[in-house]
């Protein structure tokens, strides 16, 4: 009887490796038969298309689509663009540490980072750069002024620049140097016992970077920090784990990834001694904070080790790797999803299965499953980490969003900034009301034209009265409502002289003490640093919202998303 189950289970063995055999084979066939199709149409496009083909571009063009129909995440990276990457992944280039922009067709100089060889030589945010080494860049795109930009260190670059206050063009020669993109652009206090930092990318030291920010807040008499991830949109996965380490004791799990390639699955964990595992915390987190950001921000949740505050994450849970290409070129590409330490996985949005008409659908509320916290607190998988306390960011006025959109707040900082030597320190600047009188006089004359969300709906109630012949009706109420609305519009600049003021003082303060000081005077205006605050300094609360079966908003499927900065 042995005898014979063993002769069937060899049976079974062998039919299952010849189906695997010839499943393996049929799959090789359609790769080899497809691969061929592509190469001979490409050849018969390029032989009989009436118009010249360009090689590269068509093939990128397929290739860029055919990577598109799998996830955002997948790319692939031609030799050209390997330095760019590197940037991304590194945070290193060579070039004079600036933010240029095109705007309305001129090329402006958005930021210049502070200690780095543009603010060195004394270029300003405002400046409109005419040509860079003899080269005229009215008509270059931003990634062709990029390129001018960049270059070796210790390399010259000549800009001529027009300057808001002088009539003849400035030359200005800059030194290009190494720059090195920050992953802590800020960090200082609060207040005298809170500290508080802004991790912003996971690139090449972030976890370093934190280790160094975190100990000077401490010698600044930091008790308790405020983490502030908002918007980071993740990197490396390795400074993921480094940054979570800091935080968590030696030897716990940070996170898992699992994929198709078995042996690339991996459990990364706690290597080394933590910085802090006691120091009371909360991490504030947006709906762009995404990928890494969410290892961490989970991370931190899921062993209950910090306060969430903010808006729930994005729901970005796959993990990329780079593959070597032919010619220099490269593929990035989805290999595995992560799974944080409670077990779930934030992914949210499904890439695998898609519509007939192309379109993704969501994780739904009904299929997230939950999982618990190390103190036993229920958090769900399938849509990001949500915060411990919701806190949504204010939707700015439709003024206020017109003043950004055409960079009024911004030329107006360049005109305070040519008339202003000096100001007061950032967290104690404030614009004056005869200032904020000045910004109104400024903008006369220029177009701040909008539409309003009441216009919008009375135009679509005028409009279905018409085409039900009603109108004649209802005109004169409409015509009064009209009337009203467009008088509200007119006040709109004294109406939200608050959110416009704060802006504006921001905008104001970079001129003088740049990122950081743009950073500080906000502090006093954010909802979700005071929320921060006030949870820190209420000690009962604080410790409520680490334990089981607190009320306060969860990790729950019903939770809804924020509207995010704008």
């Amino acid at each position: 009887m042995r005898k014979k189950s063993l002769a069937a289970a060899a049976l079974l063995g062998g039919a299952a490796l010849l189906v695997s055999f010839r499943s393996d084979n049929e799959r090789y066939f359609e790769i080899a038969k497809n691969l061929d199709i592509f190469a001979t149409l490409f050849k018969e496009v390029n032989t009989y298309y009436v118009d010249e083909v360009p090689p590269a571009k068509l093939v990128k063009t397929g290739i860029d689509a055919m990577l598109k129909s799998l996830d955002p995440y997948t790319n692939y990276i031609p030799e050209d663009d390997i330095e760019d990457f590197r940037t991304m992944t590194t945070g290193q280039y060579g070039g004079i540490g600036a933010v240029v922009v095109k705007r309305g067709g001129r090329t402006v100089v958005q930021s210049a980072y502070e200690g780095y060889p543009a603010q060195k030589a004394g270029l300003l945010p405002g400046d409109e750069i005419l040509s860079i080494n003899g080269v005229a860049v009215d008509k270059k795109s931003n990634a062709d002024i990029s390129k001018l930009l960049k270059g070796q260190a210790n390399s010259q670059v000549k800009l001529m620049v027009t300057r808001y206050g002088q009539d003849a063009p400035v030359e200005i020669n800059i030194t290009r140097d190494k720059i090195q993109v920050d992953n802590v652009p800020y960090y200082g206090m609060l207040t005298p016992e809170v500290g508080y930092f802004q991790l912003s990318g996971f690139t090449v030291d972030a976890g370093k970077e934190v280790r160094i920010a975190v100990a000077k807040l401490r010698e600044m008499g930091a008790k308790k920090l405020v983490f502030d991830i908002r918007d980071n949109p993740g990197g490396l996965l390795n400074e993921a784990v480094n940054v979570s380490n800091l935080f968590v004791d030696k030897g716990l799990d940070i996170v898992s990834t699992k994929g198709k390639v078995t042996e690339w699955n991996k459990t990364y964990k706690a290597l080394d001694a933590p910085l802090d595992t006691q120091v009371p915390m909360v991490v504030i987190t947006s709906n762009r904070s995404a990928s890494a950001a969410e290892i961490v921000s989970g991370v931190l949740q899921d062993y209950d080790r910090a306060v969430l505050v903010g808006e729930r994450t994005f729901g970005k849970g796959l993990v990329q790797a780079t593959r070597p290409l032919s010619y220099n070129s490269q593929l990035k590409v989805t290999t595995a999803k992560y799974y944080i330490p409670s077990g779930r996985c934030i992914q949210e949005i499904d890439y695998t299965h898609r519509a007939e008409d192309g379109s993704l659908g969501k994780v739904p509320d009904s299929l997230r499953t939950a999982f618990k916290t190390q103190a036993g607190r229920i958090v769900y998988d399938g849509g990001g980490v949500a915060p411990d306390v919701e806190v949504q960011d204010r939707e700015i006025a439709d003024i206020t969003r017109v003043l950004l959109q055409k960079s009024y707040l911004f030329d107006y900082a360049t005109r305070y900034r040519a008339e202003h030597p000096t100001i007061a320190p950032s967290r104690q600047f404030v614009l004056s009301d005869a200032d904020y009188q000045k910004f109104v006089d400024y903008l006369k004359g220029k177009d701040i034209n909008y539409s309003t969300d009441a216009e919008k709906a009375l135009a679509d109630l005028t409009k279905k009265v018409k085409d039900e012949k009603h109108y004649d009706d209802v005109k004169a109420e409409l015509e009064g409502m009209r009337k009203k609305v467009t008088v509200n519009k007119a006040n709109d600049l004294q109406r939200f002289k608050p959110e416009i003021r704060e802006l504006l003082e921001q905008e104001i303060v970079s001129r003088y003490y740049f990122q950081k000081g743009s950073v500080e005077a906000s502090f006093d205006d954010d909802p979700n640093i005071l929320m921060a605050l006030a949870v820190l300094n209420d000690q009962n609360r604080y410790a409520s919202l680490l334990k089981a079966g607190t009320l306060e908003a969860r990790n729950r499927p019903e939770a809804k998303r924020g509207g995010g900065k704008q």
